[in-house]
């Protein structure tokens, strides 16, 4: 099977199991995920964090969010990019941010520009995703957002990677393209993975800090 229409197949299949979630199982995953972020050293530390809004059965952030705000953390979410097509901005976001729904019907923060934060001013980029694999390998929607946005990181100078998912999207291998960005971390309710590869977070957060 070609390794295009394995990830297509692969896209339907664990859609479709995260979209099959109750909305109990739902309700536990995001408390659980925000436990399990919580519990992580090199989480509490970071003074900056992008999040996302959940949709199509991904897990969701809200109750991380809030976390964030009541820790005195800075969040984002993303928006996408006007000009650059299938690139993504972050932009400050808060209980007061105007809001808007993309042509995706995401919510989105209404763009402005004194509300970007550069991708290097995050300490953590928490991140949807359909498939992960033991490897931190991350299978997106389809669209290359992610991708695309995060390629233009400096190695030396990024912010920690998460990939934020529900158990049932766990598979033993991905198949994988030239320009997939893997993940540092991979976090469910059930388990936090730290994948092979994954550079110190403290010295991201050290970084990012100065």
């Amino acid at each position: 099977m070609p390794a295009t229409l394995c990830r297509i197949e692969l896209r339907k299949h664990l859609r479709a199991a995260r979209k099959a979630l109750t909305h109990s199982q739902q309700q536990h995953a995001a408390k659980a995920i925000a436990r399990q972020l919580e519990n992580l050293t090199f989480y509490q530390h970071a003074k900056t964090v992008a999040g996302y809004l959940a949709n199509d059965g991904e897990p969701e952030l809200t109750e991380t969010i809030a976390q964030c705000w009541q820790n005195k953390k800075q969040t984002t979410l993303p928006v996408l990019h006007p000009f650059s097509k299938k690139h993504l901005l972050f932009l400050r976001y808060c209980a007061t941010t105007p809001m808007q729904f993309n042509r995706f019907n995401i919510a989105e923060p209404v763009l402005s520009a004194t509300d970007i934060c550069l991708l290097n001013q995050h300490d953590i980029i928490l991140m949807p995703l359909v498939g992960f694999d033991v490897q931190g390998n991350r299978l997106g929607m389809g669209g290359g957002f992610y991708d695309r946005t995060l390629s233009a990181l400096d190695p030396n100078h990024r912010p920690v990677l998460i990939g934020i998912a529900h158990d049932c999207q766990k598979v033993d291998t991905l198949p994988t393209a030239s320009w997939d960005i893997p993940c540092d971390y991979i976090v469910t309710p059930s388990m936090v993975q730290r994948n092979p590869g994954c550079a110190t977070p403290e010295s991201h957060l050290h970084k990012s800090a100065q």
